[in-house]
């Protein structure tokens, strides 16, 4: 059966919140969720973009209860300080989904606590959040969404030395970069239900990928150091070649609301690759099933976020 988004059930009184609403699949999934009761919490590092949003989100849905959380996942210190805001400010908080995300700086850079952007972002960051709402997410029974992406299968494993103060000492490829901090993603989010089901935790932790979809993403991430006639030759050919920000955020709604889903599964387009179509159950690479890896990325990112992760 084709999951659409009339299967979304009512989520009156349930409260979800979604990282990087600034760009299409984030704002895509709060127009959705929100068409279908929920509260939003929504996050966001531009104050102009986050109204343009809060905006695109009232026009799409009108009526809906939406609040803004200032957040940089690049910088630890603020990630603390969102989930502490959040934590204190709401009795239960329903869905996370850790969507938001870089791709491609051109040249090596980095968080502001001194980590590759890449990883530092689009895994570190919100390893951090999830960490420091875990006691919130616990009590609300609540699902959790790891964004990745079709090229998690790139990579064959994780640089661990990323995580350290000195950093991996190999040659900076950005593909390279993107693609290990997108199987993190799916790591965190398989390692997460292994331990919640381990410990008895009613908490269910699922991934999802929008395929090939047209979003900022390929403009932003090209564009650190100033824009390019590469980035935005890639910005526009993705706005030929594939499908919408609204098509790819199904995925992560289906992950969001499918009460049949149960924790560790993985979820992206059904058409050809992967690249574009009704959601549906997908596979990982065998690098993403690693339990070993998983432990270990589990250690490094406590380490370099300072935090205890304990499920």
């Amino acid at each position: 059966m084709t999951w659409k988004t009339t299967d979304i059930p009512d989520l009156t009184g349930r409260r979800a919140l979604i990282t990087g609403v600034t760009g299409g699949l984030g704002v895509n999934t709060a127009i959705e969720l929100a068409r279908h009761g929920a509260s939003l919490v929504v996050t966001a590092r531009d104050a102009k973009k986050a109204d343009e949003a809060l905006e695109h989100i009232e026009n799409e849905a009108p009526g809906s209860n939406v609040d803004v959380i200032s957040l940089d996942l690049a910088t630890l210190a603020d990630v603390k300080r969102a989930a502490d805001e959040v934590s204190a400010a709401y009795e239960h908080l329903d869905i996370l989904v850790n969507n938001a995300g870089i791709m491609f700086p051109p040249k090596p850079s980095k968080t502001v606590d001194g980590y590759e952007l890449q990883m530092g972002t689009n895994h570190l960051g919100h390893f951090a959040l999830t960490a420091h709402l875990w006691p919130l997410l616990v009590k609300s029974k609540a699902r959790i969404v790891s964004v990745s992406s079709n090229m998690h299968k790139a990579a064959d494993g994780v640089d661990l030395r990323t995580f350290t103060p000195e950093g991996s000492p190999r040659r900076y490829k950005r593909t390279q970069a993107y693609a290990e901090s997108k199987v993190s993603n799916l790591l965190f989010a398989i390692e997460l239900d292994r331990r919640a089901k381990a410990a008895g935790i009613d908490v269910v932790s699922v991934g999802a990928h929008p395929g090939y979809a047209s979003t900022n993403i390929t403009m932003t991430g090209p564009s650190v150091g100033g824009k390019s006639l590469q980035a935005m030759g890639m910005h526009q050919v993705s706005k030929v070649i594939a499908q919408s920000a609204a098509a790819g955020a199904w995925p992560l709604l289906m992950a969001a609301t499918d009460p049949s889903l149960t924790g560790g599964e993985y979820l992206g387009p059904g058409g050809p690759g992967q690249w574009r179509g009704r959601p549906k159950l997908v596979g990982t690479s065998r690098t993403a099933q690693d339990a070993d890896l998983a432990n270990a990325l589990w250690a490094a990112s406590e380490s370099a976020a300072g935090v205890e992760f304990s499920v």
